[in-house]
């Protein structure tokens, strides 16, 4: 394996855990891109190309400005997807495991559809538009690329609806459904156009996400495959094919006739009424150590395994292995937080009787906190995994400041310093030819759309003062910037939502909707900001004019966010015992439910009754310590020691890897690591040039084959007839309930509460 094919010293992960969306590892600069004394950058920055060696090997350093570019063709295909994959991600959103249509997916699928529109399509002009321009552009694939994904994840803001409805039992009308959802989707558009000055025309600004999907349009569009040589073999179309049919074809045991293949905690069955057993290698409510599924959907509820650098995934499963197999049972059967009268594992808050906490219990009729109430009910109580994802949270957030200055303090400093004064390059100067969009466009979205949220916040009585929105958009447009410049440089982004979390409840005590809505306009404001950002620089390095970049994403975004709401609005009416957790078909709303709870913890009760000092959860702030304290040992190691394995060590990843838990479980993390280790390590070190070829194709078809397959099984076999087709047949059997009948499936605990009685502390 050659130099290039290893990750550089600190190469970041970027990963949001709340969301669950890909994890795109690439190269960012090292230290010696400044320490070399054979670079000269400003001798480099007057030839015509980058100055950096990474965006050279990435990116094309010509333009065709003659190439077509937003077409009759583009906008077709571009808004078809704006629908059809984000209206499925929101779909498989409630589910568990769900599957994710990725950006990836969305790429390499954009590719023959748009070759089969230029191939069938008659090159006809009608009403002077042209109804088939010629061969599909690779400008083209990415403005179609770019509709398609900008709004392809669950708005942050339908959880907000549906916490709402499920916990609150307030059934808005859809003007406040779609006023919510656009103006918190699009105000960081605004804001992220006006920043665009600091963070996509300079070149020091690399954003090396991009530099992945930069590579992989060239590639497509020059259908020559790095590494392949005269090898040949059949062509990437065909074998997505091959591959997506046989991952369609086979989720239909685990997904419908057999699935104890997909929750196949094989060892609770062998002792389903052990409840320590159970709670260690149990599925629904313990660790998961049985560690073996079929299930595809399973593997890849993280993400895909094929698209995560080894390097990346084995810091993951390392503090996986750490932190769920190690630290947690130590703190569950010690019993701190009173955790032997709960499931180990749990989505769910419960009260001091062990039941599930009854938030309606502590809220005035006008879904305020009610002290009173609350001293006389319960305290809140988390399982342990729960409680111990909220520690590694805080730890996460100083833990990336701490390591993007240990590791990249120089990089920073030096780019941040050359963007404000140096000299445009190659690609600004092609750029410099195509009108930018005026700030103006920017202005009047902002205004809107705030008029969208004041609207929202006024209009519906969701006691969130108007100075709390102002207050939230502030924390996050102070942050756009600085954040902005640390994820341009290291491909690092600082979550803001446990910050939002912190504020709100302080400032505003006791108002789970406002507690919502002030953490959804604090974080997703930022996040949309850099989301629309990088999709500039993309745009920026594929040469796409900017006004045809900025309607694209606005509309496909207002289309994004309507379809999203127009699919959850239908599950909640048509889908039984919806968000319910032992719902048949597996739509138990895993990230409504933690949604929910963070609603109660920070909304209803309020952080001062929870984490301040001498409440039940106060440790859980020392990980704020902890996690500025763990970045500084590996990177003291690997400078003493630069040639070991501790210049692979990253703290931000290993933390953040375990973000998903719960409600994932070990079942989700070995398999996903086993498989990231077969192709990502062995296959790529071994067999280059296939890895080259077919790797991303595989990823893609293996996930749009169960996606195809769950969608196909749930409106063909469960959803008509109530479930009745093919019942007679599957339905009953040992392989579709011997999981059920488990300890685990009960969630089961080691101590259980007196008759009438309670645990936990005799003060709240």
């Amino acid at each position: 394996m050659s130099q290039d094919d290893l990750p550089v010293k600190g190469e970041p992960l970027q990963l949001d855990k709340e969301k669950g969306e890909d994890i795109v590892v690439t190269s960012t600069l090292s230290d010696s891109t400044f320490d070399d004394p054979n670079i000269d950058l400003d001798a480099e920055i007057l030839e015509d190309d980058s100055p950096y060696p990474e965006v050279r090997s990435a990116v094309a350093n010509t333009d065709d400005p003659e190439m077509v570019v937003a077409s009759f063709r583009t906008w077709v295909i571009g808004l078809l997807w704006a629908i059809l994959i984000p209206g499925l991600n929101q779909f498989f959103f409630f589910r568990y495991p769900a599957i994710t249509i990725s950006s990836l997916v969305a790429q390499l699928l954009s590719f023959p559809v748009g070759r089969l529109w230029a191939w069938i399509v008659p090159r006809k002009t009608v009403i002077g538009i042209s109804l088939n321009p010629g061969p599909f552009t690779v400008k083209e694939h990415v403005l179609v690329t770019v509709m398609a994904t900008v709004g392809a994840m669950s708005a942050y803001a339908t959880d907000i609806v549906a916490v709402q409805r499920v916990y609150y039992s307030q059934r808005n009308s859809f003007s406040y459904q779609w006023m919510l959802v656009m103006s918190t989707q699009l105000i960081g558009f605004s804001i992220g156009g006006v920043a665009r000055r600091f963070l996509v025309s300079p070149p020091a600004m690399i954003w090396p996400a991009n530099l992945v999907t930069c590579s992989l349009f060239n590639t497509l569009h020059s259908q020559q495959y790095a590494g392949i040589g005269g090898q040949g073999g059949i062509s990437r179309e065909r074998f997505f094919i091959y591959a997506f049919v046989a991952s369609m074809c086979w989720h239909f045991f685990p997904g419908y006739i057999f699935t104890a293949l997909s929750t196949f905690s094989w060892v609770t069955w062998i002792a389903p009424e052990n409840i320590v057993i159970n709670q260690l290698f149990g599925y629904a409510s313990g660790l998961g150590m049985s560690t073996v599924t079929f299930d595809w959907s399973q593997i890849a509820y993280l993400t895909s395994p094929l698209a995560t650098p080894w390097w990346a995934e084995a810091n993951i499963i390392v503090g996986f292995v750490f932190i769920m197999w190690f630290v947690t049972p130590i703190l569950h059967y010690s019993n701190i937080w009173y955790s032997n009268f709960l499931p180990m594992s749990s989505r769910s808050s419960y009260d001091n009787t062990g039941a599930i906490y009854n938030v309606t219990r502590i809220l005035n009729p006008d879904v305020t906190f009610n002290a009173e109430a609350y001293h006389k009910y319960s305290p809140l109580f988390l399982s342990t995994t729960f409680a111990l994802n909220y520690g590694i949270g805080f730890a996460s957030i100083t833990a990336t400041i701490v390591h993007a200055v240990l590791y990249f303090r120089k990089q920073i400093w030096e780019q941040a310093r050359r963007s404000l004064k140096e000299q445009p390059d190659i690609h600004a100067r092609l750029m410099s030819r195509y009108r930018e969009v005026p700030d103006w466009w920017y202005a009047i979205i902002f205004a809107v759309m705030f008029v969208f949220g004041a609207v929202c916040i006024e209009v519906w009585h969701t006691q969130m003062p108007i100075w709390g929105f102002v207050l939230a958009l502030c924390i996050s447009f102070a942050y756009v910037v600085p954040i902005g410049m640390i994820q341009a440089i290291t491909n690092q982004q600082i979550g803001l939502n446990v910050i939002g979390e912190l504020v709100v409840g302080y400032v505003l005590p006791g108002r789970p909707i406002a507690m919502m809505l002030f953490k959804t306009y604090g974080y997703i404001t930022m996040t949309q900001a850099l989301q629309f950002t990088s999709d500039f620089k993309l745009g920026h390095y594929m040469k796409i004019p900017p006004r045809q970049m900025f309607w694209s994403q606005v509309v496909a975004t207002v289309v994004a966010g309507t379809t999203q709401l127009g699919v959850q609005s239908w599950m909640f009416t048509n889908i039984e015992d919806m968000c319910s957790p032992q719902q048949k078909d597996g739509f138990v709303c895993p990230n409504t439910e933690v949604f929910g709870t963070a609603s109660v913890i920070w909304g209803v009760i309020g952080p001062a009754l929870q984490f301040s000092k001498g409440q039940l959860y106060y440790a859980l702030l020392w990980f704020f310590l902890l996690g500025a304290i763990l970045p500084i040992i590996p990177w003291f190691l690997a400078r003493r020691y630069p040639k070991t394995i501790f210049k692979y060590v990253n703290i931000p990843v290993i933390l953040s890897g375990t973000g998903f838990i719960p409600p994932a479980t070990a079942e989700n993390y070995i398999p996903w690591a086993i498989f990231g280790f077969i192709f990502q390590h062995v296959i790529r070190r071994r067999h280059f040039s296939w890895w080259a070829k077919y790797n991303y194709v595989l990823s893609a078809a293996l996930d749009s084959g169960v996606a195809v397959a769950i969608v196909l099984i749930f409106f063909c076999l469960e959803y008509p007839r109530n479930g009745t087709i093919g019942q007679g047949a599957f339905a009953g059997w040992w392989g579709n309930t011997v999981y059920t009948r488990t300890a685990d499936w009960r969630g089961a605990r080691v101590l259980r509460v007196p008759e009438g009685g309670t645990f936990g502390p005799a003060v709240w």
